[in-house]
């Protein structure tokens, strides 16, 4: 049952990916939690390195803060769903399980105009009624292959920990919000993610969005 909720590569509770194909060297950095109010740096430091990205949103941040959740958007980045208040699906009805789904896409649509396609569970953990909810959204599930646990971690350690996880389809997450906290401290990732992104383009990196790394266009 562990494994099933919270294994990396499970399937059990619905479709779900981890990683993406290995025969070409791109990989794709997630970020969970957000908008938040530093999100615009993050952005900077993407756009500087000419870097894709997919932000996991919460529905309540974003319509907070509207107007940085849609620049997200606009620059190129891919938005997830990451339910509409980061409740901890576990342990809770398939009902609750479908509306916390169910309302994030909504938000996520409407301020996006697009529908995500990618489904992002609060810490990871996936329980019963997801399945159902995925499909009337239609979303997949994506876990990770590194998570950089940059919520506890220093930024030199954050940055070591997504070094070693980099590789041909590798899904790295990391955090641009702190669940609903208004104006979280997440200066650890932008500075992690200042020195990671050099180091992988110096690498031969492509940083691309989930749906590139795992659907590229012919």
């Amino acid at each position: 049952m562990a494994w099933a909720v919270r294994g990396r590569s499970s399937a059990v509770f619905g479709p779900n990916v981890w990683r993406g194909p290995a025969a070409r060297k791109a990989l794709a950095l997630t970020f969970d939690d957000g908008p938040s109010e530093s999100t615009s740096q993050l952005l900077e430091t993407l756009a500087r390195f000419n870097a894709r990205a997919t932000f996991f949103q919460c529905g309540a941040n974003a319509e907070r803060l509207f107007g940085i959740a849609r620049a997200v958007s606009a620059a190129g980045h891919e938005i997830g769903n990451h339910t509409q208040t980061h409740a901890a699906l576990y342990l809770r009805s398939p009902g609750f399980v479908a509306e916390e789904i169910a309302r994030g896409q909504r938000t996520l649509t409407a301020i996006h105009g697009v529908p995500p396609r990618w489904f992002r569970a609060p810490y990871g953990v996936r329980w019963f009624g997801m399945r159902a909810a995925m499909r009337q959204a239609g979303l997949t599930h994506a876990a990770w292959t590194t998570i950089a646990r940059d919520w506890t971690l220093p930024a030199a350690g954050v940055t070591a920990r997504c070094r070693q996880g980099a590789a041909p389809g590798a899904i790295l997450c990391l955090h641009d919000g702190r669940e609903l906290r208004p104006n979280p401290d997440v200066r650890v990732t932008l500075e992690a993610i200042g020195a990671l992104l050099p180091y992988l383009r110096d690498e031969g990196y492509e940083l691309v969005t989930l749906s590139d790394l795992l659907w590229p266009a012919p």
